[in-house]
């Protein structure tokens, strides 16, 4: 069974309670989004959980009730290929600096390799995802990757503190610097800086990302944390949900100094399959846990985990991504049955 990590809740402000419950944004996001958040809101009532949700899905309204509840539930927003992205707009806007998205192996499922266990975390609001292109004379376009010294420790801190709390040893920068020596060199020489002067009992080290890629689908209990710019945290992510045997079981959070919005690890709306009740919401069910532990509702966190552990390892209603035959509402289903059980 997965050891729930532990959330540090001074890594965003703490949500108040009124009358005993706490209010979530609930953004469902395009593509299976609604379809997944439906099933956490199932297994939600089922629980009686003190938690109610405010549904947005307008990025202005969906920042704005952020804002007032402090704490986000969240699918995935297609980006379109023309303009923008909801998504990373939504992260800078409530400056969401820090990207953590979990890679373990779930007994049950068919994979090359078990036993998977790390953590990635990525850089949110900078790197190559700077929003900042333009064309400078017609065919030829530039994209500016901004690396910043303030934003990299940080981060650099939330990795160690991360490692910290969840019994992590080692923690690794992933980068670029032998191309790119001033930005990526700024990079991974803080994270290598912080790590050494504030963090002496975490083994701190660093890999080229080529390698990293390599490594991870050849050697990958080596890693524990991974910590990337933008780029290069979403290739790696990818890696990662093959290697457990599903993008879609990703749990994942991100978390500023005053919010926290909690949606799955790799980043895919799914809209090829919207509508046919075939999404696995595992990902976003674990992220939820994630939720619930920071929300310091520990006891619902692990009855949550536990159930959704227990169907998937013992078959009785897996989705199609993970060798099963089951809908998204009979596996949401069996979920319940298993927590009334527990």
């Amino acid at each position: 069974m997965l050891h729930t990590p532990v959330i540090k809740r001074t890594l965003a402000t703490l949500p108040k309670t009124y009358g005993g419950r706490y209010t979530v944004s609930l953004i469902p996001g395009d593509g299976t989004g609604k379809e997944i958040t439906s099933s956490v809101q199932k297994i939600f009532k089922s629980e009686n959980i003190p938690v109610d949700f405010e549904e947005v899905n307008d990025l202005e309204k969906a920042v704005e009730s952020v804002k007032r509840n402090k704490i986000g539930l969240k699918g995935i927003w297609e980006t379109p290929l023309t303009g923008g992205s909801k998504n990373i707009a939504l992260r800078k806007q409530l400056d969401l600096f820090a990207g953590l998205s979990l890679y373990k192996s779930i007994p049950g499922i068919s994979v090359k390799i078990p036993n998977i266990d790390f953590a990635l975390i990525r850089d949110n609001v900078e790197g190559e995802y700077s929003g900042l292109e333009h064309e400078t004379v017609p065919g030829v376009r530039e994209l500016l990757k901004i690396v910043s010294k303030s934003n990299t420790e940080r981060l650099a801190r939330f990795s160690y503190d991360y490692a910290l709390k969840n019994n992590r040893k080692e923690v690794v920068a992933i980068h670029k610097a032998n191309i790119m020596k001033k930005a990526d060199g700024l990079f991974k020489n803080i994270i290598g800086e912080i790590g050494t002067k504030e963090y002496p009992s975490i083994v701190n080290s660093a890999m080229i990302v080529d390698n990293a890629s390599m490594q991870a689908v050849s050697k990958p209990h080596q890693f524990d944390i991974m910590v990337a710019t933008n780029l290069y945290g979403n290739i790696l992510s990818n890696i990662g949900g093959a290697l457990i045997g599903s993008k879609s079981l990703i749990p994942g959070a991100n978390f500023g100094t005053e919010y926290a919005v909690f949606e799955p690890g790799c980043r895919h709306p799914d809209v090829e399959i919207a509508g046919k009740n075939e999404a696995n919401p595992t990902g976003l069910i674990l992220s939820s846990v994630l939720m619930l532990k920071h929300l310091g509702l520990n006891e619902y966190a692990e009855r949550i985990n536990k159930a959704t552990y227990k169907v998937i390892s013992e078959g009785k209603a897996t989705t199609k991504d993970i060798g099963g035959s089951a809908t998204t509402t009979q596996f949401t289903e069996a979920i319940i049955d298993e927590l009334k059980s527990l």
